[in-house]
């Protein structure tokens, strides 16, 4: 397996330190801080290890409380809410250096049949006819700001290929909307519990990038400030991360010096397969004094 996988695929695997108390490490992929989706990927893991083998994720709800330290451990703490007849509830701590940097809620459903209905899927362009957005800003890292060119020159387990991507040589304001194909860069194990720790991994990659988009020309300029405040996130069918998955990205409001987004992921052929959501801090930084 290629080592930026099996790399990932060791973040997830954490260790049991008690029956509800579990360690991850954490990983420096360019950002100032943990990465957001690894937190999210770690405690769906840690939730995962205390519910009955038959029962999936289909939600989960966070909040982005600190932010944490790729420099050290971080440890989950499970709280068994409830165990219901087809649905088990959970509520995960992520503390480190002694505090709460993060809480989830997610719940779990013994797979059942039903009605169903989808939206349609956009229409986008094939993913193999778009170029590898990573590969594509690696190859002017010199022309981005310093905080972009960390995160471009780490070399990530995931291909995104973007339909309309801002040239960072060349930026301007677009419209808070955006198509990108997203794919692990190898097969992985046919394993559910990890193909939806690695969905929640991944989701977390452009989508407050979406509400930045109006803005970027500003963002560049270093005159934004982005965090993520919150994650929500839905799955409504299985999925692999090792197949091509089109996030269709929308940004409906900014205000308050916060950024809303939302994003459906689809299937290659369609099918609709999850749902995000998530706010994040968009504040306005004063230009320094001539």
């Amino acid at each position: 397996m290629d080592q930026r996988l099996e790399a990932l695929l060791k973040l997830l695997d954490l260790e049991r330190l008690e029956v509800n108390l579990f360690r991850g490490q954490s990983r420096d992929i360019g950002s100032p801080q943990v990465y957001g989706g690894q937190v999210l990927g770690q405690a769906l893991k840690a939730a995962y290890a205390t519910v009955e083998a038959d029962r999936v994720a289909h939600s989960l709800h966070a909040y982005f409380l600190k932010r944490g330290d790729f420099n050290a451990p971080i440890v989950y703490f499970v709280d068994r809410s409830r165990d219901g007849h087809s649905f088990s509830s959970r509520r995960v701590t992520a503390i480190q250096h002694g505090e709460q940097i993060f809480t989830m809620a997610a719940s779990f459903q013994q797979p059942q049949a039903g009605v169903e209905h989808q939206i349609e899927m956009p229409a986008a362009p094939d993913p193999d006819t778009l170029p590898d957005l990573g590969l594509q800003a690696s190859r002017m890292l010199q022309q981005l700001p310093e905080k972009m060119r960390q995160f471009y020159a780490h070399v990530h387990p995931f291909e995104f290929r973007m339909s309309d991507p801002i040239d960072p040589a060349h930026p301007r304001n677009a419209e808070p909307k955006q198509l990108i194909w997203i794919r692990a860069i190898e097969a992985l194990p046919d394993d559910d519990v990890l193909h939806r720790c690695l969905f929640a991994y991944v989701s977390d990659f452009h989508l407050l990038g979406t509400a930045v988009r109006p803005h970027v020309q500003a963002f560049l300029r270093g005159r934004l400030m982005l965090a993520s405040i919150d994650h929500a996130m839905w799955f409504h069918r299985p999925v692999r991360v090792d197949q091509w998955l089109l996030c269709a990205m929308d940004s409906p409001s900014a205000s308050g010096s916060r950024g809303f987004a939302r994003c459906s992921i689809f299937t290659r052929d369609g099918r609709l397969v999850g749902s995000t959501a998530q706010e994040g801090l968009l504040r306005q930084i004063e230009a320094p004094a001539s």
